[in-house]
């Protein structure tokens, strides 16, 4: 945390990871944001798997679900109920960096579907994924919540190269993913997704300063940084910055002492967007094959099932 820290604030552009938004009170945050009325995306990934992804499940049968980033695992009861069609003792491995919220939604669950074998595992996603290879066959690994757009190009790619090579001939990858403005979808409306009127991802943007002045010791003055977020069309992502509105010294432990000044930023999430020329693209260079794709009539947002390419990629 403190080598991430002292790395990103000595860059020209300032910046910190997006993982470290996930504390327990950041991934309660998140979950009031997919609730908020401008936050299409939520709902719009939810209809998906209800009317078009829960087939695609049941017709795989899947023994194991392996879920990257699992936060409250809302959405994912879907596929677990489409599993349970066609197996009952099914295994549930989410993924995430929140431990002691991951492991409240493992007790949730459990208590839930008691033929339902849950194996929380806290790590970070973009790591090696050895805990596969104890689970049942055949998986079915998904990404969901468009996380993916969180990671520039060459991170995502690297990202899904790794679920590839983790994957056996039988697994499938399920991933959903926001899309570009198009005929049904403006820039206004994607902006609105990360400025809601209620001040909610505002307040999740800070709290990021708030997680890492309590667990690396640093000292950010929150009352002084505000939240600004906008869609950089040439870049094809969302961009979400914490802007200081005065200048202040920052301490942080084994790098003494950093200025940010007053209008200076630090960029703390990207998400990009796609389309489904850039994921195939993407997919196919991380060894993944696009088996189907659907999107909702708005072409708000999509959901991409892939399989292994195989040896020899």
């Amino acid at each position: 945390m403190l080598e991430d820290i002292r790395w990103g604030l000595s860059r020209p552009q300032k910046q910190l990871p997006s993982k470290y938004f996930y504390d327990t009170r950041g991934s309660e945050l998140f979950e009031a944001i997919t609730e908020l009325p401008e936050y299409y995306l939520t709902r719009t990934e939810t209809r998906l798997l209800e009317t078009h992804v829960s087939g695609w499940v049941s017709d795989m049968a899947p023994a194991s679900l392996v879920e990257l980033g699992a936060g409250s695992a809302r959405k994912t009861r879907i596929l677990l109920s489409a599993m349970a069609q066609k197996i009952s003792k099914r295994t549930y491995a989410p993924v995430d960096v929140a431990g002691e919220f991951l492991q409240a939604t493992a007790e949730s669950l459990r208590e839930e579907d008691p033929l339902l074998d849950v194996r929380p595992q806290v790590r970070d996603i973009t790591k090696d994924l050895d805990l596969v290879d104890a689970l049942p066959g055949p998986l079915l690994f998904a990404l969901l919540g468009s996380t993916i757009g969180n990671f520039e190009v060459e991170e995502a790619t690297a990202l899904l190269s790794n679920v590839s090579s983790s994957m056996r001939e039988n697994d499938l990858f399920l991933m959903g993913l926001d899309l570009r403005p198009g005929p049904g979808k403006s820039i206004e409306r994607l902006e609105a997704a990360y400025n809601d009127a209620q001040g909610v991802t505002a307040e999740f943007n800070l709290n990021m300063l708030r997680a890492l002045n309590r667990d690396a010791g640093t000292d950010f003055d929150l009352a002084a940084f505000r939240h600004k977020a906008f869609y950089e069309e040439s870049m094809g992502r969302i961009e979400a910055y914490l802007v200081a509105e005065n200048a202040q010294e920052v301490h942080v432990p084994g790098a003494g002492t950093i200025s940010i000044g007053a209008g200076e930023s630090i960029r703390t999430e990207l998400s990009c967007k796609y389309d489904r020329a850039v994921m195939t693209q993407m997919l196919e260079s991380a060894c993944l094959d696009v088996e189907r794709w659907c999107t909702d009539s708005d072409g708000l947002y999509a959901m991409v099932l892939a399989s292994p390419v195989g040896d020899g990629c």
